[in-house]
């Protein structure tokens, strides 16, 4: 038989049960959308994850005193205060890979404006520390580096502050708050950013010169941390061993000795954040992909039936010439018609799925076009490794058999 025809028959086989082979199709077509479905929200939420640390400043690399403290290992407080103005100058002189750099020290307490009080965090930071977070002013200005030298009691306050502490609308630059008890001139307000990746407000945050914070409200003479930005993203790596090695110079310390510093670059983080979403998409799919091998089953089970069913067709055909080749290829059409058919229903479902996830349940969702290519290739696999055996089973029936069969 030419093949033309005997995609026909199968064709017309499949049509002429179309409620059987409906149901047939149905675990492909959930198989196929769910894969679609999971591997889209794994692919969003990484593009999401991304994009938010990315926000807080792509470049970004932290140095924090103490060694990286992952295990959990509680650290000696002398350890925690290893971090000088005299290992950022260094930093700050000898590194050929940082862009900008700016020594930290963060404290809590009441910010004050008359009878309005909120409680938010104070950031000790030098005028860079806007470029290495990349955030922008909606008003007002940054203080310069005399104010900072000069340990001015100026300030910048972001969004929420604002909400809540002049709720009634004034404009805050130029106007007198007060942190704890000690009092600041706003001088600037912070472009609202919203909630970062894990969930901290990033608007609820008020910025002073760090000499400020140091001798004003905390009463201390080390850093809690430096932040810097590297040149660009691909130089991340390599300015954080730059650094490592610039401090452990600083702090004098033999090949022998263990850092009493950390440092990390944002790469670091997104590439954490990622392999954990990754492993958890993974998880997903193998979920999902259950309902693709119960489609294979579904599809093996109902070519036994065909096969039953039309024992005396398959006997007449051989009968009167057919070949075992032509049996056998003619339920193995039947069977990748039923899966790939099954499949491209399962697509449009999961293309639809992923619409509605991401517009009404809001989480982030990014179809590409390999989780389409490889649900659909598993289809047509499916259809021939479940289709093989009982086509193979019709083309060996033996004629004369086949047609006493009742």
């Amino acid at each position: 038989m030419r093949l033309l025809n005997l995609f026909k028959i199968a064709f017309k086989a499949i049509v002429l049960n179309k409620t059987r082979t409906l149901l047939t199709m149905l675990g492909i077509i959930i198989g196929v959308a769910s894969v679609i479905a999971m591997l889209a929200i794994g692919e969003g939420s990484k593009e999401s994850i991304r994009t938010s640390i990315s926000n807080m400043g792509s470049n970004m690399i932290t140095i924090k005193a103490g060694s990286d403290t992952r295990g959990g290992v509680r650290q000696e407080a002398s350890v925690m205060e290893s971090l000088t103005l005299s290992d950022f100058e260094a930093i700050r002189e000898k590194s050929t890979l940082l862009s900008y750099s700016s020594p930290m020290v963060d404290g809590r307490g009441q910010v004050i404006n008359g009878s309005n009080n909120w409680p938010s965090s104070i950031y000790g930071v030098n005028p860079d520390y806007l470029k290495i977070k990349v955030v922008d002013l909606q008003s007002g200005s940054m203080f310069t580096d005399a104010e900072v030298k000069s340990a001015s009691k100026v300030a910048l306050i972001g969004q929420t502050v604002v909400d809540n502490v002049f709720p009634d609308g004034q404009n805050p630059v130029g106007q007198m708050i007060r942190f704890n008890n000690i009092p600041f001139k706003v001088i600037g307000v912070l472009e609202e950013k919203g909630e970062n990746t894990f969930g901290q407000d990033q608007d609820d945050v008020v910025i002073a010169p760090y000499t400020t914070v140091q001798k004003r409200i905390l009463a201390i003479d080390h850093l809690n941390q430096i932040v810097a930005s590297a040149m660009s993203e691909e130089d991340a790596p390599n300015a954080v061993l730059e650094v490592s090695e610039i401090l452990r110079t600083q702090h004098k310390l033999s090949n022998a000795d263990e850092d009493d510093f950390h440092v990390r670059s944002m790469e670091e983080l997104i590439s954490t954040f990622s392999s954990t979403s990754e492993m958890l998409t993974l998880l997903l799919v193998a979920v999902a992909s259950i309902s693709l091998l119960i489609g294979g089953i579904g599809i093996m089970n109902i070519m036994y039936v065909s096969v039953k069913e039309r024992t005396k067709e398959i006997g007449l055909r051989m009968a009167v010439g057919g070949k075992g080749a032509d049996i056998l290829m003619q339920f193995l059409i039947e069977a990748i018609l039923i899966s790939i058919t099954g499949g491209l229903l399962g697509v449009i479902l999961g293309l639809g799925s992923t619409v509605f996830i991401e517009k009404f349940l809001n989480w982030p969702t990014s179809v590409s076009l390999y989780s389409i290519v490889i649900s659909f290739a598993v289809c047509a696999v499916t259809g021939i490794f479940f289709g093989w055996y009982p086509a193979r089973k019709a083309s060996a029936l033996d004629p004369i058999t086949a047609l006493r069969y009742e």
